[in-house]
């Protein structure tokens, strides 16, 4: 009965596997053809849609890797078997479902590797231990070689694709260029055509080849006949597309929406042993061992050494839910929106922020560049700077309809990545679908300038995010997956339960997470489409509201800082440099709006456009104020250094105290726009460094009579030269709104009154 419930949760959990790997691997054949807009998105899903039914149609479903790619069947009991299979496939959910989350692909071939290798090595490990034998004989166990020989071949290909896709596509855009519209009526042609012969030799290499209709035979001929096929698929291609060309079709778009049916159909077809592959070889494990008589722990799994053809209802079941995943799936779009916006060829919402290594990175290409520069020949550099101008996408549509990039790009993206994948499968190579068609576009990219100064940094963060979390998946494949097998052979039936519910509680987790941060995406991506004129005065007044909220914000950190600072209570600080980090993150995102808002801003508020620009430092400089007290507090307390004296807590809550006020008062001023009479505003800022001067004199006296340590001085003067600097900017800040009251009533720059700024 349990192995029973075991297997009817194989198949269950096949269902959310079938969900969360589309999910992620949608972006394999989607990008190209959604980033150049080659059609709308409800075409290219139904082109997609049919590859991916006719893939797994045809699919033959040998899940070679499942049954026996990986560990050696002839060394694992039935019970051993099954306990592997669920801990593949609970790991898989959990970490293909964490990565759609946050819009990262992965490889789903990758994942199932390494969870296999993580779930077989660590049952091999137990029985070798029980049997008391030496860990050297664990390659009996596990199939070394041919893992050593798939993971290889696909972190190779990473390299291979990335260059490939950049030699390939700089060639084309010299021989199209960005206005490529002339040239395509007399270059279309064979363009297509060649293009058309490439991804119709991937369709019949890799999109077909494991189809139960599709002999043997046939697969050889192909092998053998593979310069004719081409050359005949080349020439009936181009006559076709040329003369396509010639009643004023755009063979560009065919081309795409070709390479996104054969890149889906290969996807079903190959694919779907990452997804159903375990379930299916725990029901054949199941039914072979129910008929045998056997016990659960002695049976021997050889069985799935043999080839098996898998059920042609299962196939379409599969089918079914891949095609009703791509078009319902929210992460889904989230991921393929990811590797877009990595590649489009206009600046804009970055969706990374940039780390060291990328920094790194950026310095090196550009030093490398330069140095390139002085031995290319000038008429080189004269001919390709002409075929690489004005690069951007035009500005005639609404940004939210204009593409991300071109369809010459687009049609390389396809063509490149099924010639790569037909050419390592051809060789008996596996490689990773994701890792090819990502990397292929994002080495089209780079070669289309579309990484530029403003831009590149972001980009390369965001790659090397990507391939980090490669190798993440990698690395916590395996790990988990072992965890989770020795869970489940040690705690038996109960594990089984604890783990669905754990699982089923992550999901649900992560779920809202990806709700809230695609709400944040899309209210970024909103802000960047809209392009009508802003209202003056309701601008104002929203800028004013924000304003008060990062100074009411402010005040509540300083605050617990001075808590933190006085009771020497790490965590306080801690809770403050959160809120302080929240606050700075969404203050260099509004900086990031200032671009977009000053365009909006009609051209006689230049007033207007000033205070933004103003304010918006002013923000910055608060955020960097209260962050330096912060980091003085905090290093203060988190080193155990000499503690402020009870005469210097009660000398700096005297000026806090004062300092809370002032910010109340500058914050009601500019929450309610009450900017015409800042006198007693200008009285409350007197009074605060009256009283401030005091406290500073008062501190220098207890350094002259050595009642105050070094330590503890350094930390009280940083806290006195932070809250005059909050003071200051928190003033200055309000005054500004004055200023342009004043503006607006017809004042002169020489009428309207200086109010001085004594710090």
């Amino acid at each position: 009965m349990v192995y029973l419930i075991i297997t009817g949760l194989l198949l269950l959990l096949a269902v959310f596997d079938l969900i969360v790997g589309v999910s992620n691997d949608a972006v394999n054949f989607l990008n190209s053809a959604i980033g150049s807009k080659a059609a709308p998105r409800r075409i290219i899903l139904i082109v997609a849609s049919l590859g991916i039914l006719l893939g797994a149609s045809f699919s033959s479903g040998m899940m070679e890797i499942a049954r026996k790619g990986i560990f050696n069947p002839d060394f694992f009991f039935f019970s051993e078997v099954m306990i592997l299979f669920l801990a593949v496939m609970i790991t898989d959910i959990f970490l293909l479902d964490l990565f759609n989350t946050y819009g990262l692909p992965t490889s789903t071939t990758v994942s199932l590797i390494f969870e296999l290798l993580g779930a077989a090595v660590a049952i091999s490990l137990v029985k070798i231990a029980q049997a008391g034998e030496s860990f050297s004989v664990i390659g009996n166990y596990i199939n070394t070689s041919s893992a050593f020989v798939i993971v290889t071949s696909i972190f190779s290909s990473v390299v291979v694709a990335f260059l490939a896709g950049s030699i390939i596509q700089y060639f084309s855009r010299l021989l199209f260029s960005f206005h490529y519209q002339p040239r395509l009526k007399w270059l279309g042609g064979v363009w297509s055509g060649l293009a058309l012969a490439f991804i119709s030799y991937f369709l019949l290499f890799k999109g077909i080849k494991g189809a139960s209709f599709v002999s043997a035979d046939f697969i050889n001929w192909v092998k053998d006949h593979t310069g004719q096929i081409l050359l005949a698929t080349f020439i009936l291609g181009t006559i076709l597309m040329q003369a396509l060309i010639m009643l004023k079709v755009n063979v560009l778009r065919i081309v795409v929406l070709f390479g996104t049916f054969s890149l889906a159909m290969a996807f079903a077809g190959n694919d779907l042993v990452n997804f159903i592959g375990a379930p299916l070889a725990g029901l054949g494990s199941f039914l072979a061992w129910k008929g045998s008589g056997v016990a659960a722990d002695a049976y021997v799994m050889s069985v799935l050494k043999e080839p098996v053809q898998s059920n042609t209802i299962f196939l379409l079941i599969a089918g079914a839910i891949m095609t009703a995943t791509l078009w319902l799936s929210a992460k889904a779009r989230s991921v393929t929106e990811t590797e877009v916006s990595l590649a489009r060829q206009d600046e804009g919402f970055e969706t990374f922020e940039p780390n060291v290594f990328a920094r790194l990175i950026v310095r090196f290409a550009r030093n490398l560049n330069a140095g390139f520069q002085y031995l290319i020949p000038s008429s080189w550099k004269n001919f390709a700077e002409k075929s690489f101008q004005n690069g951007n996408m035009p500005a005639s549509a609404p940004e939210k309809d204009r593409p991300a990039f071109d369809l010459i790009r687009a049609s390389v993206n396809l063509t490149v990545a099924s010639i790569l994948i037909a050419f390592a499968t051809s060789l008996k190579l596996p490689l990773s679908t994701t890792y090819v068609t990502f990397m292929v576009a994002m080495g089209t990219s780079l070669s289309d300038r579309a990484w530029g100064r403003g831009s590149a940094v972001y980009r390369v963060s965001g790659v090397l995010s990507v391939i980090g979390g490669w190798f993440f998946t990698a690395f916590v494949a395996f790990l988990i997956a072992g965890m989770v097998a020795l869970f489940l052979l040690f705690l038996g039936k109960w594990a089984v339960g604890i783990l669905i519910v754990l699982l089923a509680l992550v999901v649900w987790k992560t779920h809202g997470v990806h709700k809230i941060r695609q709400k944040s995406l899309l209210d970024k991506k909103e802000f960047e489409s809209q392009t009508d004129p802003i209202d003056t005065r309701q601008f104002v007044e929203e800028i004013s509201r924000q304003n008060a909220q990062v100074v009411s914000r402010i005040a509540a950190i300083y605050q617990r800082t001075f808590k933190g600072l006085s009771d020497e209570d790490f965590k306080i600080l801690k809770e403050a440099r959160n809120e302080l980090k929240k606050l700075r993150k969404e203050s260099r995102e509004s900086k990031n709006r200032i671009f977009r808002n000053v365009q909006r801003l009609d051209e006689t508020q230049t007033a207007t456009s000033r205070l933004y620009l103003v304010e918006s430092h002013m923000e910055s400089e608060l955020v960097h104020s209260m962050s330096t007290l912060l980091k003085a507090c905090t290093s203060h307390v988190e080193n155990n250094l000499p503690p402020l004296s009870s005469s210097q807590i009660q000398a700096l809550e005297r000026g806090a105290n004062q300092l809370l006020s002032y910010l109340e008062a500058a914050a009601f001023i500019l929450e309610k726009q009450q900017f015409r009479d800042l006198k007693e505003l200008h009285l409350k800022r007197d009074q605060l460094f009256d009283e401030w001067e005091k406290i500073m004199q008062f501190q220098i006296q207890g350094i002259k009579d050595r009642h105050f340590g070094m330590r503890n001085s350094m930390v009280f003067l940083t806290f006195q030269m932070e809250t005059k600097s909050l003071g200051s900017v928190a003033y200055r800040m309000v005054k500004q709104y004055k200023r342009l009251e004043d503006q607006h009533e017809g004042k002169t720059p020489e009428e309207i009154p200086e109010i001085p700024d004594p710090f």
